[in-house]
């Protein structure tokens, strides 16, 4: 049993892990999500000349999985999370009022919402839904500047919560 071994059995069950490293000079916002094994797996694309915030999470192969766009004329910072049809997914929103941590949440077209809390601004925070854990956010799992991982539990759409992360590191960069 070599380290990594030991390692996993330490975490126990687990989901997928996901590693994020945006680019801090990048025309657009694009960047590379990558799994485990340091392959690219999804694509975030920012269309740079549009008047909302609005990003495109694809496939390796180039295939739009999720549409991300800011909502403007709102009291609360609010993005939507569309799929290729153009349908609502899911709607991310900043908590009005969290002295202590940051909050946020996601409501689900599909019904249920999902919590997002801990410490966003560090990515050390978690997504919880209704069922229990949907992900880890953390940097501590990598050493590079600008890097985080996030590990989405089983039974969840990988994309989603990805295009979820995704929308609050937008939201808090901005």
């Amino acid at each position: 049993m070599g380290p990594r071994d030991r390692r996993q059995a330490r975490r126990g069950p687990s989901g997928t892990r996901y590693q994020m490293r945006q680019k801090l000079i990048s025309i657009g916002d694009d960047y590379w999500i990558e799994n485990e094994s340091g392959e690219r797996v999804f694509k975030v694309d920012g269309k740079a000349v549009r008047v909302r915030h609005t990003l495109l999470l694809e496939d390796a192969g180039g295939g739009s999985r999720y549409k991300i766009q800011e909502r403007k004329a709102r009291v609360r910072d609010t993005m939507a999370v569309e799929d290729n049809a153009g349908n609502p997914v899911a709607t991310v929103q900043q908590a009005l009022v969290s002295p202590v941590r940051n909050r946020w949440t996601v409501k689900l077209a599909a019904g249920g919402d999902w919590s997002v809390q801990g410490n966003i601004v560090d990515h050390e925070y978690s997504i919880s839904g209704p069922d229990g854990p949907v992900a880890a956010v953390s940097k501590k799992w990598f050493r590079v500047r600008d890097t985080y991982g996030v590990e989405v539990s089983p039974g969840h759409d990988d994309a989603l919560v990805l295009a979820v992360t995704v929308v609050v590191d937008a939201m808090t960069t901005r």
